[in-house]
């Protein structure tokens, strides 16, 4: 974490201001910290170069903790499936079964490879439309911000795949998020590994109680990350608060008329982020000025099953074929 984020951040629970105690500093960037909110005593900390600012009251599940250690628990259990995994020619592999070296490859410290492996995968993995689309919105964010100094907060990052293209084509620093500290390790390790770790900060937070101070955020990016953070309730709220200016959200929309992903988006409360006009209703209430930029359409499937690794899944949704709307929210 750079120092420069110290005068970002306030208290998550209370907004406090924060007192710091630093144990290990590389010029100005922060490898271990302790602070502590003056006013409420809540304490937060920086491990491994990863600001930890979670709070205990919010329910959360790391999915990406969940998942890799759940692959690799089972593969030490399976020797055999893991070397029908590993040990064959990548091109025999299904898509789902390359994905899952990909996963496997990163365990092992091999980054590089990994991410060839999963470039492969998604390929197999997701129609030409449906990457085609994605990649058009990822444009366009670089393109609107070419000309901003930065920093640049990107909220759920995951697997940093935005964070890797800011870096890689603007000039600015980027602080990458996640409620995962497990995802932001890999990240780091991952970014180290490709020579992009130098303008990255990594923060540990819940997006509906964020570190951050009133407007201190100049500029906020996700990346379909509005799905992914569990019970939302008032997260545009929160986000409308420390955003003193723009929030670029790369966005996907299923068609409402689409009966059977519907009952799967109803199931798992996705309501509000999945569906155009709901989302729109939830920025309006929050306060937020937004307008919908360069959309288009495209064709999605359900991703594969596992054949090595028999039945294991990628994504949940789609479960039938359908056309999703892609977009960058533009909020102000």
């Amino acid at each position: 974490m750079h120092t420069y984020i110290m005068n970002m951040l306030a208290c998550p629970a209370c907004h406090g201001e924060l007192e710091w105690r630093m144990v290990e500093q590389e010029e100005n960037r922060i490898e271990a910290a302790e602070t502590r909110c003056k006013a409420c005593g809540a304490t937060y900390s920086v491990r491994d170069g990863i600001g930890l600012f979670l709070t205990p009251d919010l329910p959360r599940n790391d999915l990406w903790e969940q998942v890799d250690s759940q692959l690799i628990q089972y593969l030490r259990e399976n020797p055999e499936i893991e070397r029908q995994l590993m040990d064959v020619s990548l091109d025999t592999l299904a898509p789902a079964d390359q994905f899952f070296r990909a996963l496997v490859l990163e365990s092992r410290g091999d980054y590089v490879e990994a991410h060839a492996v999963e470039a492969l995968a998604n390929e197999g993995i997701y129609t030409t439309e449906y990457v085609a689309c994605w990649e058009r919105q990822m444009d366009y964010v670089i393109q609107q911000l070419s000309t901003t100094d930065g920093p640049i907060v990107d909220l759920a990052s995951g697997r940093c795949c935005l964070v890797e293209e800011l870096v890689q084509r603007l000039q600015c620093p980027v602080i990458a998020t996640d409620f995962s500290p497990g995802v932001l390790r890999r990240s780091r390790r991952w970014l180290e590994s490709v020579g992009l770790y130098d303008r990255v900060s990594l923060l540990a937070f819940d997006a509906r109680h964020t570190p951050f101070k009133d407007g201190a955020v100049e500029t906020m990016t996700t990346n379909v990350g509005l799905p992914n953070i569990e019970k939302p309730g008032s997260l545009l709220k929160e986000l409308r608060r420390i955003v003193g200016g723009a929030f670029l959200a790369i966005s996907h929309f299923y068609p409402e008329e689409d009966a059977a992903n519907a009952e799967v988006i109803r199931e798992a409360g996705l309501e509000a982020s999945l569906y155009r006009r709901t989302l729109l209703e939830h920025y309006a209430q929050a306060g937020w000025k937004v307008a919908l930029k360069n959309c288009c359409v495209g064709e999605a499937r359900p991703t594969p099953f596992g054949v090595v690794i028999e039945g294991a899944g990628i994504d949940g949704l789609p479960i039938t074929d359908t056309h999703l709307e892609w977009c960058v929210l533009l909020g102000t």
